[in-house]
């Protein structure tokens, strides 16, 4: 089977291969096991990757570069939108030769994917939509034209549209699906941290630094538990563009010895945080399925999260996580609430651990074989 990947990842060519952010790829390398051939059709930089990126691992996989579709500037969209004819002739072409295409949803060159991929509605499809799939959440119209495109089976034929979370979907192209991130290799005991008043209670924030994670809330959560007299602690794991922000707040408020920025963290280095840590600090605004919510639950680091995506499905509707609105007071008052009731906090960490860890790898690569049988 020749499989085709159209994907949205800037990948890293290096002498090596071709790489990109490491979830991802380890996903993929999952569905590659399963194929004779892969074409990955993306955009690339010629640069080695970072401690966060990895390689596909395939003996024949082809890469065929896109043009990145930029639209942060004028100039950048106007280069983007000429470049759109070569992208759409090119995914044409590998479309056309390709048994099996599978889009990674929703981007923009997942947008053109949905297009291009009418004129082949006998050929098996699969699509990760790796985002919100929610209909009553706000969506980015594009988001929301290819969700049109990819549920109407009239349009998108021969394909099943994997999205994270159940939400009684009528269209037989829907599939609710997971991801996963540990081998059931790793489900290894853990002890439940003690939490009390007595011990620094720590917090771990992972993502990038920006404000669709909102790390300075996350800052601002920690000043105003250590205000109420509660030792607390804060590990950021991640970088971006507000770092300067966040290392600048730090400073003039004296917070250096009690918040740490480490920046990006391999992520098999990021499990030890979270087996010293109490709760996962995720305040953001859009996902799709977290993996840091469902990773630090394998390893009893309790989630206190705002409620985007299927987040409240993950956290068993704050059975075992924590369900907050993005506000400084709610969550500092839900954090309190479990320092003052250590038994609960304890029920709800093993509750998360157990729940988390029906999702690993073995399982994932089941499913997705499924899918690959059924469309050969």
């Amino acid at each position: 089977m020749r499989f085709l990947i159209v994907s949205p990842v800037i990948h890293k060519s290096a002498s090596n291969g071709f790489a990109g952010y490491t979830p991802y790829i380890r996903e993929m390398n999952l569905w590659l096991k399963h194929v004779d051939e892969v074409v990955v059709a993306a955009p690339s930089i010629k640069q080695n990757p970072d401690p966060l990126e990895s390689f596909y691992d395939h003996p024949r996989l082809r890469f065929v570069e896109l043009p990145e579709i930029d639209t942060t500037s004028f100039l950048k969209l106007l280069k983007s939108l000429l470049a759109v004819p070569l992208i759409l002739l090119r995914l044409f072409r590998e479309m056309y030769r390709t048994d099996h295409i599978h889009l990674r949803c929703p981007s923009n060159m997942g947008l053109l994917g949905s297009f291009v991929q009418l004129f082949f509605p006998g050929k098996p499809k699969t699509v990760k939509y790796a985002n919100n799939w929610d209909w009553q959440s706000v969506q980015p119209l594009t988001y929301r034209i290819q969700q049109r495109i990819l549920r109407n089976s009239l349009l998108t034929h021969n394909a099943k549209v994997l999205v994270y979370g159940d939400w009684n979907e009528r269209s037989k192209n829907i599939v609710p699906f997971f991801t996963a991130s540990y081998s059931k290799k790793k489900a290894h005991p853990v002890e439940i941290r003690e939490i009390n008043k007595e011990e620094p209670m720590k917090m771990l924030f992972v993502g990038t630094l920006t404000s669709n994670k909102r790390p300075m809330l996350a800052i601002q959560v920690l000043e105003q538990l250590r205000n109420s007299g509660i030792e607390t602690q804060l590990i950021l794991l991640g970088d971006g563009f507000q770092r300067d922000e966040v290392e600048d707040y730090l400073q003039t408020n004296k917070l250096t010895s009690v918040v740490h920025i480490k920046g990006k963290v391999a992520p098999d280095d990021v499990i030890e945080y979270f087996k010293e840590s109490h709760f996962l600090v995720f305040l953001s605004q859009s996902e799709g399925w977290p993996k840091v919510v469902a990773e630090s639950m394998w390893w009893g680091c309790l989630p206190v999260t705002t409620n985007v995506s299927c987040v409240k499905q993950m956290i068993g509707d704050g059975t075992r996580g924590v369900l907050v609105e993005p506000e400084q007071e709610m969550v500092v008052k839900s954090i309190e609430e479990l320092i003052n009731n250590p038994e609960k906090y304890k029920s709800m960490c093993e509750e998360a651990m157990t729940w988390s860890r029906q999702y690993h790898l073995e399982r994932f690569e089941e499913e997705i074989v499924k899918f690959l049988n059924a469309a050969s």
